[in-house]
């Protein structure tokens, strides 16, 4: 039998926030618009990921009527710590940037809260439906899933690294930049008795450790360990040993308590050279995907779909058609732009060891003085300015991030999380 088929202008893949961002703009714009999604809705729905929100997405979601529950539930953040040889450095950089800090809010909290906007909205969203492929044969492209079809004017792909519409992109359109990290992080979600004030990277012989908040109970830690490291090597013993070893925790300090989730990150990233090919686009990890240590993925994502939108509105709503696309042909400049600012936190935050070499950043080699692992003195690095008086959160226009390009992290599938729940079932 023959799947029914019926007609939007813009088919977005994955309900993650990039996809959810757009759907709801657009629909609440005129634009007809339809979610698909592989996986079912409490999964999306609960899935642990990031936790932290850029100022400028906040406004973005706030200007769209997006995050009134953000905005009562989320706490704000505006500074961080550094541990080092034993001292304890505070970096302000809310004050230093104008006011420029971060929000924090569980993404599992917020993709509920775009599900429902949008839902209320009379927009839909179908889950557990997998697109089977991305046809591209006749004049519009069609989304096919195992029960309909969908012809649309545009399909946007926000349904990750492994991409399905980016899978029907031509041969001479599917070129990226990429990278495999020499260190991985093993990650870890735990119960805390008090909140998480502020953010804590720790620099120590044994290696990069972090803390960071999620909700007034829980909170995120990473561990440095060697590439390719087995997670059955950390028991949960030795991962509370280095925890309290590396990030110096004392009387104060939050205090561990169940341990909810572990996991392996294999750190990576790539950016793919071009987001559209005729009527496809891709936006948030189907177009690039980033270490977590600038805290880049999420709030990139809501950045692609913010250009994205806007150029789709004047296709689709203003009539300019195809020619208001033309500057989405090719990788925006946020990505190039965080990616330099992940690897100066990631090099910066590790120990070079005798396993991994000098070069191994990727920057110019041995001695480089743009390496950040050559920095002589890392508490000199420029702080960043406030943002311009004329500045709107949809062109994420500043800061330029430090120096060198050489963070590029890379594998065809992304970050790659390898997890187990306390009681050994995979995650």
């Amino acid at each position: 039998m023959t799947a029914p088929r019926r007609h939007v202008q813009v088919a977005i893949v994955g309900a993650g926030p990039a996809g959810l961002v757009l759907a709801n703009v657009l629909h609440r714009a005129g634009v007809s618009v339809e979610v698909r999604e592989r996986a079912g809705r409490a999964e999306v729905e609960q899935q642990a990921r990031a936790g932290l929100i850029e100022h400028r997405v906040v406004e973005y979601l706030r200007e769209h009527g997006l995050a009134d529950r953000l905005l009562a539930e989320g706490g704000r953040h505006e500074w961080c710590e550094f541990v080092c040889l034993g001292e304890r450095i505070r970096i302000p950089y809310g004050a230093l940037s104008g006011g420029a800090g971060h929000w924090v809010y569980p993404q599992q909290f917020l993709v509920r809260d775009l599900i429902a906007s949008f839902e209320q909205s009379g927009g839909v969203v179908r889950f557990d439906c997998p697109v089977l492929e991305v046809d591209t044969s006749g004049p519009r492209p069609l989304v096919r899933c195992p029960d309909d079809v969908l012809e649309a004017e545009h399909v946007v792909g926000c349904d990750g690294p492994r991409s399905t519409v980016a899978q029907a992109f031509p041969a001479d359109a599917d070129g990226a930049v990429e990278r495999r990290y020499p260190y991985d992080w093993l990650t870890v979600l735990a119960e805390v008795d008090r909140p998480v004030d502020g953010i804590r990277y720790a620099l120590h012989e044994a290696g990069f450790a972090g803390m960071m908040p999620r909700t007034p109970r829980l909170a995120r830690f990473y561990l440095q360990v060697p590439p390719e490291a087995d997670l059955a090597d950390w028991t949960e013993s030795r991962i509370r040993e280095q925890l309290s070893l590396r990030l110096q925790l004392q009387a104060g300090d939050p205090e561990l308590g169940a341990v909810t989730e572990v996991g392996m990150l294999r750190l990576r990233g790539r950016v793919r050279e071009h987001v559209r090919a005729g009527r496809l686009l891709l936006a948030g990890d189907a177009a690039h995907v980033l270490t977590p240590s600038g805290a880049k993925g999420l709030n990139l994502a809501v950045a692609d779909v913010a250009d994205l939108a806007d150029s789709l509105l004047r296709c689709h709503r203003d009539g300019e058609g195809e020619g208001a696309l033309t500057g989405a042909a090719t990788r925006p400049p946020g990505p190039r732009r965080s990616s330099p600012t992940g690897c100066w936190t990631c090099c910066t935050c590790r120990r070079e060891t005798r396993r991994s070499p000098p070069s191994a950043c990727g920057c110019a080699g041995n001695g480089s003085p743009t390496c950040p692992l050559r920095a002589p003195r890392a508490r000199s690095s420029p702080v960043p300015t406030a943002a311009p008086a004329d500045s709107t959160p949809r062109r994420y226009p500043w800061p330029s991030p430090p120096r060198p390009w050489c963070c590029l992290g890379a594998g065809a599938t992304g970050n790659t999380l390898i997890g187990r729940s306390p009681a050994g079932r995979s995650s």
